[in-house]
């Protein structure tokens, strides 16, 4: 049996079924509708004793998971910054599959290596980051800090002599990390991770622009001057997109000879368009940056980048040698950037997703999600009823709604801000998520979808207004 007519027919059929599911996402619901239940019940089979056939299996599965797969990959999914897939991309994720390199090494997968090779430079020219920067391709943000901090860790320990990929970090120096209270919960992971602890952070009050002050970080610098510090500082936190002043803090955070970590999971992009780029102005200046492709690049899950001023920190963090290693000069050798060593090749995705959309393309694409995010949450916000607490500035908005009811306290507001929003995903509509602001539950707006358009705003919108009025009855 040859393998055109082992793959094909099985093949085509996940074709035909991942068309159907593209096709029908202006029109399915947005949230799951199949309950816990159903979807233990359909999946949770007993393990079949015989082998089946590829297709069946694949009909089944699509079967069994009907009503358990969000509609994120549409233009009307506003509940976490989730990108879609550019079509070159989705393409270029199935080659990946097809193709099933290793893509740790040259050796492993040539072209995947070269691939990558490119990527990094040409998302440094794209983010406005150093040409002399080093770069990793990961599963995400998460381990992209990972990446990022373990090289901040070397070079800082380095500092007093320590060497802790050989040593450990017991009886290390200690490391603190400062940064506004805003900061992510992966950060906290990575610590972790990397045997800092969550101790080691230090949440620093953000001002009413959700930034980290100048004042602040200086007074907390001061504070045991001796401590090896890591300042990380926001581009584009969470709930509204607020971006630390680079220009002020990365000096400053320099003068104390602070290592600076940027997350900028999402709004490092941000650099990519000459509407919005001000708000980086020097970032570049920075140690190390993080930030995702699945989110506003639009590339299939997963896809991170983790990029380091100090390449021989990044390297020495993550570098591995072995006997059975064929390791090449030439080329560069992901496996010594990398936290993995088995690893997909997420670069072929990124390639295809820069190529499709091209530097301006990419800029369109960042223009048109703050647009959209703005529309969509003044739209909201001058609903009978609703208020807009954080008008966007870049793609993130937050809103909320008030109880009507004479008397209502913030704790009924904040119960009606809810029953709104689950309102709206029992509707199918739209899907939006909750969050705690400044003490207050709000509906948070984020768009980073290549698809959401005008249709798309106006049903979310239109969807938000009726959940309001069905509170009312």
């Amino acid at each position: 049996m040859n393998n055109d007519s082992i793959f094909r027919p099985v093949l085509e059929r996940a074709l035909s079924h991942s068309l159907a599911h593209l096709d029908n996402l202006a029109h399915s619901p947005v949230a799951a509708i199949a309950s816990l239940q159903t979807l233990r019940e359909r999946l949770a089979k007993p393990l079949n004793p015989q082998s089946l056939p590829a297709e069946q299996i694949v009909d089944e599965l699509v079967a069994d998971t009907a009503g358990g797969i969000l509609g994120s990959a549409g233009g009307r999914f506003f509940g976490w910054v989730i990108g879609g897939s550019l079509p070159a991309a989705l393409a270029a994720d199935w080659l990946t599959s097809a193709w099933d390199q290793n893509a740790a090494s040259y050796s492993c997968g040539p072209a995947e290596a070269v691939i990558e090779e490119v990527c990094g430079e040409w998302l440094k020219d794209l983010l406005g980051l150093p040409a002399h920067a080093s770069f990793a391709l990961t599963s995400g943000c998460q381990m992209a800090h990972v990446t990022a901090l373990a090289a901040a860790r070397h070079a800082l320990l380095a500092r007093r002599g320590w060497q802790v990929e050989r040593d450990g970090l017991f009886g290390a120096p200690r490391l603190r990390i400062l940064s506004s209270d805003q900061f992510h919960g992966s950060i906290t992971r990575a610590t972790r991770m990397l045997g800092l602890g969550t101790a080691s952070v230090v949440g620093l009050p953000a001002n009413q622009a959700g930034q980290l002050d100048a004042a602040t970080l200086e007074h907390a610098l001061q504070d045991n001057p001796d401590t090896l510090t890591i300042v990380l500082l926001q581009a584009g936190d969470l709930n509204i997109g607020a971006y630390d002043c680079f220009a002020d803090l990365i000096p400053l955070a320099h003068r104390y000879d602070a290592w600076v970590h940027v997350d900028g999971a999402f709004g490092l992009w941000a650099n990519a368009s000459a509407q919005h780029r001000h708000r980086l102005a020097g970032v570049e200046q920075a140690d190390s940056w993080t930030t995702d492709g699945h989110k506003w690049l639009n590339v299939p899950y997963d896809s991170g980048f983790a990029f380091v001023a100090n390449a021989q920190a990044h390297r020495s963090a993550m570098s591995y040698e072995a006997s059975y290693i064929t390791h090449n000069d030439d080329v560069r050798e992901q496996k010594d950037w990398n936290p993995d060593w088995s690893r997909r090749g997420r670069g072929v995705a990124t390639y295809a997703a820069l190529r499709q959309l091209g530097r301006e393309g990419v800029a369109a694409l960042i223009d048109r999600c703050c647009d959209a995010a703005h529309r969509i949450a003044t739209g909201i916000g001058a609903l009978p009823g609703a208020e807009l607490v954080w008008e966007p500035t870049i793609n993130q908005g937050l809103v909320r709604f008030l109880d009507p009811t004479p008397g209502a306290t913030e704790h009924d507001h904040d119960t009606r801000t809810d029953a709104v929003t689950a309102a709206v995903l029992a509707s199918g509509e739209a899907l939006f998520s909750n969050t705690t602001w400044r003490g207050k539950r709000c509906m948070r707006i984020s768009v980073c979808n290549w698809q959401t358009g005008a249709q798309d705003i106006a049903r979310a919108v239109a969807a938000v207004e009726q959940s309001v009025r069905s509170q009312n009855d």
